[in-house]
């Protein structure tokens, strides 16, 4: 689908698909090869994200994982800052991804350090709205619903509130591994394309996660293959966006997706 997206002024096109690294500023994400916390461990991520072929930097400051400790608003701030002060260094014009469901949060990044977009992992609050709306960034809106079904219809009415507020860059991520057992995960992989009548870009991040590592009874450390699998089969139903914690490999998988749709226009 050729989807747009106003990045502070400069149109992203998501006519073909894009890889989001992963960089998390904490101690406690889910797979430990993700954290980085060290201002070299972040500066030479920063870089590897970039030079592997990706094209948006998203980074989080608090863990989402299940079970986890949530961390203050104020420690979530302390630990951004320090990241984002380094990957503004280090590429100044890297199109940034700040994941946080916290509205201050998402002031502070936007107007301090000029964050491109937000990525809210909390399903959307109309105080979010509202400040995504004053911030006038994209906004990746996930959900949470454990069918596809009541994820097209939240998403119905979340979209037009969204509009209704006047953000008309939005992205949609199904949230796979937020309130889904592992069969239901897969149930909407597998209707993955419909989310396309919302007609809006769609973001997957399966990478490494419980879907993966579960079904097959190994670890997070070894759930690349699985990973590369869906993020294949996610490309062919229509997403736009991948995030992701190994960059070249999805960069691989998309390049491969490309050439089987030219393939099959020529």
């Amino acid at each position: 689908m050729d989807y747009m997206i106003n990045v502070h002024g400069r149109l992203m096109d998501l006519s073909e698909p894009q890889v989001m690294g992963i960089l998390n500023v904490t101690p406690d994400s889910f797979y430990a090869g993700s954290r980085k916390q060290t201002e070299r461990e972040i500066a030479e991520r920063v870089h590897q994200i970039i030079e592997q072929g990706g094209t948006m930097i998203d980074v989080g400051g608090c863990s989402t994982r299940p079970g986890c400790q949530v961390v203050s608003e104020q420690e979530e701030m302390e630990r951004l800052r320090f990241g984002l002060g380094i990957v503004r260094r280090e590429i100044p014009d890297a199109v940034v991804s700040v994941d946080t469901f916290r509205p201050d949060v998402a002031r502070m990044t936007v107007e301090e350090y000029g964050a491109d977009i937000i990525n809210d992992v909390s399903e959307g609050s109309t105080e979010m709205f509202r400040m995504v709306s004053r911030l006038r960034v994209p906004y990746i809106l996930m959900s949470v619903r454990p069918t596809m079904r009541e994820m097209l219809l939240s998403f119905a009415q979340e979209v037009q509130q969204l509009r209704d507020w006047g953000v008309n860059d939005i992205i949609l991520d199904p949230g796979f591994g937020f309130g889904k057992s592992l069969e239901q995960n897969y149930q909407v992989m597998g209707e993955l394309e419909k989310l396309q009548v919302l007609d809006l870009p769609v973001l997957v991040g399966v990478s490494r996660k419980s879907m993966i590592f579960r079904l097959f009874g190994c670890t997070p450390m070894e759930s690349l293959n699985g990973t590369s699998a869906l993020n294949t089969i996610s490309l062919m139903k229509g997403a736009s966006i991948l995030r992701v914690h190994d960059v070249s490999e999805a960069v691989e998988c998309c390049k491969i997706v490309q050439s089987l749709t030219v393939k099959n226009q020529e």
